[in-house]
């Protein structure tokens, strides 16, 4: 349920300063949710506020958020890395040293830091058109990004757009050359490499074998690729999109006067129990894992506790990241990646490492909102290898047998009449095959808008 708040005041143009009552100041963020069906388990969305399309567009700031101590960022890029450390990651990330690695956590005014290595394009690793490259170097505004590899997930088009968003925000969906492969045979590829709202960017010549990781490309270097984009709203490609971008930006972002934002896990806040939650689950080899916290133990990684409040998690929910492109948000993503690149692909066990030490240096942090919030405006479904092992429904049966014939030998009205029920056996069986349905409450799902 959303709460759409109009503020009937005008509105103040006073750049990144909102007017000292916001619409939704006085709305209350609930508890999460419990779920009423005891056979659903899963977290479940909660309401949030937000402030019509219009005004959330009125309320977009008119110049970039300033970048605490960094202003200048720039990118190493080597024609030949080679690496020089056992697990220094991969050609695609430039093979880091680990001295690289630390010194990049001292925030400087300039700086210039491994982040994928060369810009994406042809011949980069991560390989686009230049004709795909010069449009998106068109996108100067917002834009919406998700990524399908190895055929992976199905495709999910967004829903509640404006069409101020349809005609302004640039929704771009990366593939690679398998899932494109199958939307060409399924038909959903139009001639203007658009599928519904989301212009599709085939990629080619991927750098991991594993296409999980290869999306961690597009979700942390979104800066690399839309190299103009003053906004970006990741999703991952098993969500759906169900709020208007603008509303988003201006909820968990401009309201907020923030400039990176992501939900935080809805059940687990220690990187070490999501550490043995992922070994559980199987998400990545156990030795792997162990490497990667028994690495960042021998930092000063500790559980988490109530000693990092106004901290409140050190586990994000990945699937969803809302930024503003300026360079301290750039360099988060940057060295996020390069975690990412050098550990495990699981990036919820490497972000609170990159956050804390950047936070160490600078005024800045990193704004968490709750899972039941991000659930309000994306919808999640099933991976694909899910769906298609999933069993089709059961289909009911009916047989339906003709009455018995009368016999040919008796005339119709020699026929024994049926013995009527009396008492309390005929009000048992009125009331058996009367028909009780429970009234329904339409209301129960809608939206309010006020």
């Amino acid at each position: 349920m959303n709460e759409q708040i109009s503020d009937p005041r005008p509105l103040l143009d006073v750049g990144n300063t909102l007017p000292r009552q916001h619409p939704c100041e006085n709305f209350a963020l609930p508890s999460p949710p419990r779920p009423s069906d005891r056979k659903r388990m899963g977290p479940r969305p909660c309401p949030v506020c937000y402030v019509p399309v219009e005004e959330a567009i009125a309320r977009m700031p008119h110049i970039p958020s300033p970048s605490p101590v960094l202003w200048n960022l720039t990118y190493v890029h080597e024609e030949n890395p080679v690496r020089t450390e056992p697990f220094g990651g991969s050609e695609f990330g430039g093979y880091p040293s680990l001295k690289q690695r630390n010194d990049s956590f001292d925030v400087k005014e300039s700086m210039n830091v491994h982040c994928g290595g060369r810009k994406p394009g042809i011949d980069s690793g991560f390989d686009i058109d230049d004709s795909d490259l010069l449009e998106m170097e068109q996108c100067r505004g917002v834009v919406v990004a998700s990524a399908i590899f190895g055929n992976y997930d199905i495709i999910q088009q967004p829903k509640s757009i404006s069409e101020d968003a349809k005609q302004n925000v640039c929704f771009y969906m990366f593939v690679d050359e398998e899932t494109e492969a199958y939307m060409k045979n399924s038909g959903s590829l139009d001639d203007r490499k658009k599928v519904g709202l989301w212009r599709i960017i085939v990629v080619r010549n991927l750098p991991y074998v594993d296409a999980r990781r290869n999306g961690k490309i597009p979700k942390l270097l979104l800066h690399r690729i839309f190299p103009n984009a003053r906004f970006s709203i990741w999703i991952d490609g098993k969500l759906e999109l169900v709020v208007d971008p603008y509303q988003i930006l201006e909820r968990f972002l401009w309201q907020k006067n923030a400039t990176f934002a992501i939900s935080r896990h809805y059940r687990r806040f220690d990187v070490f129990v999501e550490a043995e939650a992922n070994k559980v689950a199987a998400k990545y080899d156990n030795a792997s894992i162990d490497f990667q916290i028994d690495f960042y133990r021998s930092e000063g990684l500790t559980p988490y506790s109530e000693a990092k409040l106004p901290i409140t998690s050190d586990v994000p929910e990945g699937c969803v990241i809302i930024r503003e492109h300026i360079p301290i948000t750039n360099l988060f993503t940057c060295l996020w990646f390069n975690e990412v690149d050098r550990f495990t692909s699981r990036d919820q066990l490497s972000f609170s490492t990159v956050r804390d030490k950047i936070m160490s240096k600078v005024d800045w942090s990193v704004s968490m909102f709750m899972d039941c919030e991000r659930r309000n405006f994306v919808v999640q479904a099933y991976h694909r290898d899910v769906l298609e092992h999933m069993a089709p429904p059961t289909a009911v049966v009916v047989r339906i047998h003709p009455p018995p014939m009368l016999p040919r030998e008796l005339p119709r009205k020699s026929l024994p009449l049926p013995t009527r029920k009396r008492g309390r056996d005929r009000r048992s069986g009125s009331r058996r095959h009367r028909s009780r349905l429970p009234a329904v409450n339409r209301d129960s799902s809608s939206t309010i808008n006020m």
